[in-house]
């Protein structure tokens, strides 16, 4: 029932805010600086109220480490839900994401998540993901943040994978930091109850930026490594304060 409840809920709300929807949308067309803030406004708070309705109890730390002015941010990948946990509680400003194409298909999810400047990239297709990569790249250059999840799916055992190279190079081509962030509990929100609905607690921990400015090409083909150490070690100790 919960399940249900939630999934109503869900369609429910969106529904509500579609007016909102042609509001943004045509806030866009005019070239309304108050475009963005009305956006992230509400898929922030859709976000939350997402993970409020499935019970889910949020605790978000580190958030002193997010820099100002654009950066990349890269985590690891647990559950479906790690999308509205990073939505809405990675800072005050709710920012755009690289997500599986598979999103791009859900009505109104779809239409929110680009005008949040949201790109969908699909992994089977290696020239839809170079294309993907660069308008993520492109968003960036032109001041907005983007979160990417590495790891390119969620895992299976909760334990962090391999971070590709791909989405640093989002960083590269802007010189811009890269912030690890670490999320624990949001696949027992759904994917370890048989895909139904169960509430948990959830927490999210930003991770201090790395600077890139001087980076040279070693340093790049190390960071991938080195951001998933980095989110390793900071899951374990995520899970050992539990």
């Amino acid at each position: 029932m919960h399940t249900l409840l939630w999934f109503l809920y869900f369609w429910l709300y969106l529904l509500v805010v579609l007016p909102l929807y042609w509001r943004v949308k045509g806030l866009a067309k005019r070239g309304d600086g108050r475009h963005d803030a009305l956006t992230r406004r509400v898929v922030g708070r859709w976000a939350r109220r997402m993970l409020w309705a499935a019970g889910a109890k949020v605790e978000a730390d580190g958030l002193e480490h997010l820099p100002q002015g654009p950066a990349v941010y890269v985590g690891n990948h647990q559950g479906y839900f790690d999308i509205p946990t990073v939505l809405g509680y990675l800072g005050d400003d709710t920012k755009p994401m690289v997500a599986k194409k598979e999103i791009d298909k859900i009505p109104l999810i779809r239409a929110w998540m680009r005008q949040l400047h949201c790109v969908f990239l699909d992994r089977e297709n290696p020239r839809s993901a170079v294309a993907a990569l660069n308008e993520a790249a492109g968003w960036v250059g032109k001041g907005y943040s983007m979160v990417v999840f590495p790891e390119g799916t969620r895992s299976k055992t909760g334990e962090v994978a391999e971070f590709k190279a791909g989405a640093f190079k989002i960083a590269q081509k802007n010189r811009v930091p890269v912030v690890p962030f670490v999320i624990d509990g949001t696949a027992e929100l759904m994917e370890r109850n048989h895909y139904f609905i169960h509430g948990g607690e959830v927490k999210l921990r930003v991770l201090p930026p790395i600077d890139t400015s001087g980076y040279g090409k070693e340093d790049w083909r190390a960071l991938p490594a080195l951001c998933e150490a980095r989110v390793r070690d900071g899951l374990a100790a995520l899970r050992a304060e539990r």
